[in-house]
């Protein structure tokens, strides 16, 4: 049987590594040789640690009864379509708490931060041809550690990602970094910054690094709505900045997003493309391409009502990160860092294991195995543990220059470009911050409506974990 499990795991992972090789082989040797009961017993009922009834999700929505008085408004009003109040609340709400002048209500995030490319190559390149991109042919600067829905629109407009190392002390894009890409790629004129779980990283000096080399900022603080840096709103540091209304963000619509700007002319402009970019005239005329990007009204509602318990929702999140941080205080693990100037929104509370403390642990493309050792866990391990106990927990984002699809872009650090450096001839040592974060860090059950009981359990388990 094991023979035929390490056969599989070669045949289904052909890049694999012959350390990773040996690692495979060390863990099917211990789960095999193990008494299963003995590794398991842990998170059993005699121990405490019974499964939860209902699950404990990583994030819900928290709704509040609210938000149906606008949906019945769009309802009772008829206007189920893209264009009603709720929508031009949204707008103006959205501009208000961000600390923007305008607001672009659309129907997700992704399609803000598309129309947020669009604006900006166009004003950088010009308008290009039909059947080309804003950004074609050309390099821009892109957060490295984040979903790839932050740089999904760069390759929609033909750009080419040039990935940003982590900085360890913010887990965002690393302003040294960046400074160290502008030296090797002068004539970059875009970069697109993301904001990690509601945590923000120096963005101030991101924004000032982009004006010195007349490039402009794309925000995305899709997960950082709320946050503040250095008292200004995440949202508000781009030339143009995109926020989410996802189904598990800090509030919600189930879907929909926002483009920030302070430009008129900008903000018509994205709201033209949302609506398949039709020209005044009695017909449908059109002389660009356009998308169907606008925001229901109906789901205007449910995020209008949301606003509402916006303050609300950042302390109970607060509460959440407070109590992880107290629950670890003397277990090697860091939570998400707090950076001099930043007030997060704690959408996701997460950590990592201090490098010493981490047993071995290997990863394919969508597999993970590890060895456990006594003291000693690592990512792998803590997420089985806490779904035993039907509670949800994910890895850390996994750095975008480890995706299969960009494996060959550049990728930029503080010491210069970080591919091609394992060569025997080649001094000195890259260090990748991001593959690291990702290595050692989970996210941990940041649900705003779990208790205070329920997170306890979790702190717990992972407790037993380092046994």
């Amino acid at each position: 049987m094991m023979g035929q499990l390490f056969l599989i795991i070669l045949y289904t992972s052909p890049r694999i590594q012959v350390s990773q090789i040996i690692l495979i082989y060390e863990a099917c040797i211990f789960v095999i040789g193990s008494d299963r009961e003995e590794v398991s017993k842990v998170f059993k009922k005699e121990n405490k640690f019974e499964k939860f009834k209902s699950k404990v999700w990583l994030a819900s929505p928290c709704m509040h009864g609210t938000e149906m008085t606008y949906v019945k408004e769009a309802y009772d009003t008829n206007w189920m379509s893209t264009v009603g109040a709720n929508i031009n609340e949204v707008e103006k709400i959205a501009a208000e708490k961000a600390g923007v002048k305008y607001a672009v209500a659309l129907s997700c995030c992704t399609a803000a931060l598309h129309l947020c490319v669009k604006l900006a190559g166009e004003k950088l390149y010009g308008k290009p041809d039909i059947s080309h991109g804003a950004v074609e042919g050309k390099r821009v600067f892109c957060s490295d550690m984040t979903f790839d829905a932050t740089l999904n629109p760069v390759v929609y407009e033909g750009g080419i990602p040039v990935f940003i190392d982590t900085d360890p002390d913010s887990w965002n894009m690393d302003p040294v970094a960046l400074e160290k890409a502008f030296e090797l790629y002068p004539d970059v004129k875009l970069v697109v910054c993301a904001e990690l779980y509601g945590f923000s990283g120096n963005i101030h000096r991101i924004k000032e690094i982009c004006e010195e080399h007349g490039a402009l900022l794309i925000e995305d603080a899709a997960e950082a709505m709320g946050a503040t840096w250095e008292g200004k709103q995440c949202g508000s540091y781009g030339d143009y900045s995109a926020i989410s209304y996802n189904g598990n963000k800090i509030i919600t619509g189930s879907s929909g997003g926002c483009l920030l700007t302070n430009s008129l002319e900008d903000a018509n402009q994205a709201r033209k493309w949302s609506t398949q970019a039709r020209e005044n005239a009695a017909w449908y005329q059109h002389e660009e391409v356009g998308y169907n990007y606008r925001m229901s009204n109906v789901i205007a509602g449910v995020i209008r009502g949301q606003y509402e318990y916006l303050e609300e929702h950042i302390a109970r999140k607060k509460a959440i990160y407070d109590r992880y941080k107290e629950g670890f205080k003397d277990l090697p693990i860091q939570m998400n860092p707090v950076l001099d100037g930043c007030v997060p929104n704690y959408w996701l509370s997460a950590m990592t294991i201090d490098a010493d403390y981490m047993c071995r642990q290997v990863r394919s493309e969508d597999t993970a195995l590890y060895v456990p050792e006594k003291g000693k866990t690592c990512p792998t391990e803590i997420l089985e543990a806490i779904s035993s106990i039907n509670a949800e927990g994910r890895p850390i984002w996994k750095p975008m220059h480890m995706q299969p699809m960009y494996r060959m872009h550049e990728c930029i650090g503080r010491n210069g470009s970080m591919r091609a450096r394992t060569n025997a001839y080649i001094e000195g040592e890259t260090t990748d911050m991001g593959a690291d974060i990702f290595e050692r860090g989970l996210c941990l059950p940041s649900d705003i409506n779990m208790t205070a009981e329920q997170q306890d359990r979790v702190i717990e388990v992972i407790k037993r974990c380092f046994e």
